[in-house]
């Protein structure tokens, strides 16, 4: 089967053969563990560990160093576990902590060029190319969404519409007056713009999209069905976190059977979230990132709590790069329901995969007595469906792909929450 878009590499790393790969990565290595030494967090941790840096003689040595989670960041507020001085330090992101204190992230100038590299890879990889308009509807500030995405664009050689977040109404008169090749925001925000779209007559192919690059939340193909009827465009999934250095850690090629992790920048472990043994290719556990390059705030053997898994094979587009699945999800997003193991992605699946349903969802979860209770809340695709039907079918596939019984309501159209940023699938009432 053709590409859908030209195979075209931005960087000859990206084909490395295997053997080449797996020197420049212990080399690399070597060289982060030796600066992590620097830090005093990694110092107490080696020491702890029975570990120094001189016994990394192989990739193997990576199961002997210690894990870092984010609790570590945390717990050295704001930028304890920096690895340069002060002075180096170029720029500071950060994402939103559960104390309302955000976790820090800092780089050099080194740093931010390898940055914009890497996000320049993934957009080539999916159609972005110089001389085209692209519309950014991620945040700009802290998040590195924003400031991420818009470096590696400008790498690339395209154009920028800094749009940032919100006030949808105005992002679709910006995508319809500066006619952007293509859009960049959370696929839940791509869809709350493609619904305001239709709502003020505009139809697919009144606008100039080609392609659509959507990260920072966990989707579907059956969302990317979605995103591309509903926008006529070609999307992309990517896949970055802001610990490990933002998006451009992964992302796919034009074959999008899963994306290439940019394995000469990071070593990709996955292991069993409870044993913390790793597990081989394929099989499906928690995502644990070791930075290769960075300078300010190298990590090792990050922990972050996303569920997925990797593959192995060779993938047609000739990157040698190994592959993410598609991502699960979070690990905090899962819910256990009488037993069973529940993520936003499996409800997403069923709720997608009928036509007469929309793609707005959200799942809420309460405390009865001593049961946890989940709500799945949904809106019909049109005025026209008969709800009370469609509630019943929806419990019926439900319980037949997840195995668990879970009440259903289907709402008014609009009157599940839209987002503008990240959206929020579950809501967790217990207290």
């Amino acid at each position: 089967m053709p590409f859908p878009v030209e195979n075209a590499v931005f960087d000859p790393a990206e084909t490395l053969p295997r053997a080449d790969l797996a020197a420049l990565q212990l080399s690399r290595l070597r060289e982060t563990v030796a600066r992590c030494a620097g830090v005093p967090f990694y110092r107490e941790a080696f020491a702890a560990a029975g570990v120094s840096p001189d016994d990394v003689r192989s990739l193997d040595d990576l199961r002997r160093l210690p894990f870092t989670v984010k609790d570590d960041l945390r717990r050295h507020y704001p930028l304890g576990l920096l690895a340069v001085p002060r002075a180096q330090v170029a720029r500071v992101h950060g994402s939103s902590g559960t104390t309302g204190r955000p976790t820090f992230v800092a780089y050099t100038r080194r740093d931010l060029e390898t940055w914009s590299g890497l996000v320049a890879r993934f957009l080539v990889a999916g159609g972005v190319r110089a001389g085209h308009t692209v519309h950014v509807a991620f945040g700009y500030g802290l998040f590195t969404g924003g400031f991420g995405l818009h470096q590696g664009i400008e790498r690339v050689g395209a154009a920028v519409v800094p749009a940032a977040g919100g006030n949808t109404p105005r992002q679709v008169m910006l995508i319809r007056d500066l006619d952007p090749d293509v859009l960049v925001c959370t696929p839940s925000y791509a869809l709350h713009i493609a619904e305001v779209m239709a709502a003020e007559g505009v139809k697919p192919g009144d606008v100039a999209l080609r392609y659509g690059h959507f990260g920072a939340e966990p989707w579907t193909e059956e969302m990317r069905a979605e995103l591309e009827r509903a926008l006529g465009l070609l999307a992309f999934n990517n896949y970055g976190l802001s610990e490990v250095i933002g998006p451009g850690v992964a992302g796919e090629c034009p074959a999008r059977l899963g994306m290439h992790v940019q394995e000469d920048h990071f070593l990709v472990e996955v292991i069993d979230p409870d044993s913390l043994e790793p597990l081989p290719d394929g099989s499906e556990g928690e995502l644990v990132f070791t930075t290769l390059t960075k300078e300010a705030l190298p990590m090792l053997r990050y922990r972050t709590g996303d569920i997925g898994s990797l593959i192995p094979e060779p993938c047609a587009c000739g990157r040698t790069f190994r592959r993410l699945a598609h991502l699960r999800g979070r690990r905090d997003d899962m819910i256990i329901v009488r037993g069973v193991n529940l993520y936003p992605s499996n409800v997403e699946h069923v709720l997608l995969g009928i036509p007469e349903v929309g793609p707005h969802y959200q799942i809420i979860v309460d405390r009865l007595g001593l049961m946890d209770e989940v709500t799945v809340l949904c809106e019909p695709a049109s005025g026209d469906v008969e709800r009370v039907a469609l509630q019943e079918r929806l419990k019926d596939e439900l319980r037949e792909q997840t195995g668990i019984r879970l009440k259903v309501e289907v709402r008014d159209i609009g009157s599940v929450p839209r987002s503008e940023g990240k959206a929020v699938r579950v809501v967790d009432r217990r207290g």
